[in-house]
């Protein structure tokens, strides 16, 4: 799925949005989708929904360290293409038991060069809203060389919502909006000063 805002002078950056969930009646398409929403109506980027468990990538089964390269698997290669194709990063993720999703550590932890550089927003959802999981994201984007922002969304789930009770994104976590616009924002300013490091 890619949307693209309807105003731009020159070719929209394109920013993948990568949902860091692959759990059954997981919540995470509905709240990337509706940050995505806010996203095209705040830039003029292009956002492509990245769906995790449509990239299989066996844990280490690369012989090279992904800094030393090359790479050897398919999977790995499409993967690598995938992101260095990107301008930028937001990761939606879920926080479990203070962390965040084994599938979206490995998905990073698959490369490195190909993060170098580049700017990201960090949107967290949990019954603590995921701050905790969000520092840990940010040191790993760090460690990587990933630029994170400095503003990162952090929803606050209901008990009934993680139950499996009825969430409508656009209703429920309308206080959020400004604060996912606002990183949007530093993401977009992130993308126009891109440099080579």
């Amino acid at each position: 799925m890619i949307h693209a805002s309807e105003s731009n002078s020159k070719a929209p950056a394109t920013v993948l949005v990568v949902m860091g969930s692959v759990r059954a009646a997981r919540l995470c398409p509905r709240i990337a989708s509706w940050v995505i929403d806010i996203a095209v109506a705040a830039s003029t980027s292009k956002y492509e929904l990245v769906d995790l468990a449509d990239w299989p990538l066996p844990l280490d089964d690369e012989p090279e360290i992904p800094a030393l390269g090359p790479y050897r698997q398919a999977h790995t290669q499409a993967w690598s293409r995938k992101i260095l194709a990107a301008d930028g990063f937001v990761f939606v993720t879920p926080q479990y038991n203070w962390g965040y999703p084994a599938v979206l550590k490995n998905a990073i932890d698959h490369l490195y060069a190909e993060w170098r550089g580049k700017p990201a927003v960090i949107v967290t959802y949990g019954g603590h809203g995921g701050v905790k999981c969000a520092a840990q994201l940010r040191q790993v984007a760090a460690a990587v060389h990933m630029r994170p922002t400095a503003t990162m969304p952090a929803i606050t789930l209901t008990r009934e919502m993680m139950s499996g009770g009825p969430m409508v994104p656009e209703q429920d976590f309308m206080s959020e909006a400004q604060v996912i616009r606002q990183a949007i924002r530093e993401l977009s300013e992130g993308i126009d000063s891109l440099v080579t490091y």
